[in-house]
């Protein structure tokens, strides 16, 4: 299985259009603060890193290849990431910097920020997956995340449509408003404010590649109040408006799958 790739116009070549396996595998094998991985259309493990398999406590990546999370991880550390893979799998929908607790033997669980993104064969169709975990910026102990932090990220990353600010975000996790601020920038590398935007703008980007909603739509669904404040927001971040980014966005995979 060869992941195609996406390239700005600038870099986009037809040798590389696929990139060996193998190559990213080697690349990751030397991030050991990233687990890497490429999974089957079933969930299976088709390659992994270093970094993966001594997470687990496995020797060799005979190990874990054809098996899924749950077979190789005990309980929700194990099943969590399998339902994960087959959501991906079934709507095409990527998982990105999921906040997470994942298995790390001999020692206690650890923090992590995944990312899963559906592979997809000349024809369209969903053939895989391919993703990695990597830990937080900082070393943070499981207990120093609280549950109704990462349940409420998670929340506001599956549907930013909702109205979310930072004193909203410190609300429903229960944290007053400098310990949210502390835990974001440990995690995430930003404040409170930008991580909102950043997470706004991430999910209006892949509806922008991937639907032909309609901007205005667009907009909504990702929490803006009409067309005009999201446009203003995404070109802050992009320096492209959304009809830009998005024409850019079609012409590179035309020129692609020629």
């Amino acid at each position: 299985m060869k992941p195609r790739t996406n390239q700005s116009r600038s870099e986009r070549s037809p040798e590389l259009r696929t990139i060996d396996v193998r190559l990213l595998q080697t690349l990751f094998d030397l991030t050991p603060d990233v687990a890497f991985f490429i999974k089957d259309a079933e969930g299976r493990y088709v390659t992994v890193n270093e970094s993966l398999l001594a997470r687990h406590g496995l020797k060799r990546p005979s190990d874990a290849i054809g098996k899924r999370p749950q077979e190789i991880c005990p309980g929700d550390f194990g099943r969590i990431p399998t339902e994960q893979d087959r959501r991906v799998l079934v709507t095409g929908d990527p998982l990105l910097d999921h906040l997470e607790l994942q298995w790390h033997r001999p020692r206690e669980p650890v923090w992590c920020l995944t990312t899963k993104l559906p592979l997809r064969d000349d024809a369209g169709r969903i053939v895989g997956l391919i993703g990695f975990s990597r830990d937080v910026r900082d070393y943070v102990r499981p207990g120093e995340i609280p549950e109704s932090f990462a349940r409420v990220v998670a929340e506001f990353e599956h549907d930013p449509s909702r109205a979310f600010s930072p004193a909203a975000l410190a609300d429903r996790s229960r944290l007053s408003s400098p310990r949210l601020a502390r835990l974001i920038k440990r995690v995430y590398g930003l404040t409170p404010s930008q991580f909102i935007v950043k997470t706004r703008i991430t999910t209006g980007s892949r509806l922008l590649r991937e639907t032909n909603q309609s901007i205005a739509e667009i907009a909504q669904r990702c929490g803006y109040h009409d067309q005009s404040a999201f446009t203003r927001a995404f070109r802050s971040t992009t320096s492209l408006t959304p009809s830009e980014y998005r024409r850019r966005e079609r012409t590179a995979k035309q020129a692609i799958e020629r």
